[in-house]
């Protein structure tokens, strides 16, 4: 049996980027990115046609249509290192426009379990985007994304807020929660109060280094998410996750029709 050759650099003709398993041609220009493996195949099945493409380690790839665009899935794990390594894989394969669709919480009262946050910009609490840009650089969403997305919300009706999200590298005490032996620095002690005060609208983990690579590679690049948590109230449930991804998938064949009529023009 041949065996199947894998390639970390721009993958010629019959290769496969190294992690995502994925040939020249096998994904479409347009890549929803979910960070759980579970979602990926959530949003596949909402697709009028999807396919199987490929799994390897958290990456796990769909094709099909929805509402006659192709489009594909690729989930990522969690946090800014894994999704670094999609991104730059797939912009290899072509792919120019990614909207990630994730869970987050909510730093601000009003901001509801349930709703969703359509990101407007990330404030770099990560690490995996200093290496691609200094700090002052903007991890901003793209405009033609980020006003696809709002137009997919209002147009399905689902409560949905914009603001700025703010990624961190950890789960627990980067996010001022307790870690093991109910170990917090003392600097995260007003971890909620601080991030509050910045006006963030959310908090998760992958939002920056997306927007700060495609930004830097001239890329599309835009979030939304489902809000599971509000800190301010302690309130927390796996909800809204349904409205994300259609609102991700309806904002894709927004861009997709956009791009075939200035295409034309």
């Amino acid at each position: 049996m041949e065996q199947k050759r894998i390639s970390a650099k721009q993958p010629m003709h019959g290769e496969a980027v190294y992690h995502l398993g994925i040939k020249q041609g096998e994904i479409p220009p347009y890549v929803l990115l979910p960070g759980d493996v579970d979602r990926a195949e959530k949003i596949a099945l909402s697709w009028d046609e999807q396919r199987f493409l490929n799994k390897r380690r958290e990456f796990v790839s769909y094709v099909g249509r929805y509402k006659g665009c192709k489009l594909g899935v690729v989930s990522t794990g969690i946090g800014g290192p894994a999704v670094s390594i999609a991104v730059e894989e797939l912009a290899r394969l072509g792919v120019h426009t990614f909207v990630r669709v994730g869970s987050c919480g909510s730093v601000k009262r009003e901001i509801k379990v349930g709703d969703i946050v359509i990101t407007k910009a990330a404030a770099r609490f990560d690490g995996a985007s200093l290496s691609y840009a200094p700090l002052g650089y903007p991890a901003v969403s793209d405009p033609e994304v980020y006003r696809a997305l709002v137009e997919a919300a209002q147009s399905l009706g689902v409560r949905y807020h914009v603001g700025i999200t703010a990624s961190f590298d950890t789960f627990y005490v980067g996010q001022g929660r307790p870690g093991f032996r109910g170990y917090l620095p003392r600097n995260s002690a007003t971890w909620l109060e601080d991030i509050s005060s910045l006006n963030i609208s959310n908090v998760e983990m992958e939002a920056a280094t997306l927007l700060t690579i495609t930004n830097v590679y001239g890329l599309r690049g835009g979030v939304v998410c489902a809000v599971y948590a509000n800190r301010v109230t302690d309130e927390f449930g796996e909800e809204g996750e349904k409205d994300a991804i259609n609102v991700g998938n309806e904002a894709i064949k927004i861009l997709t029709e956009r791009d075939l009529k200035g295409a034309k023009t």
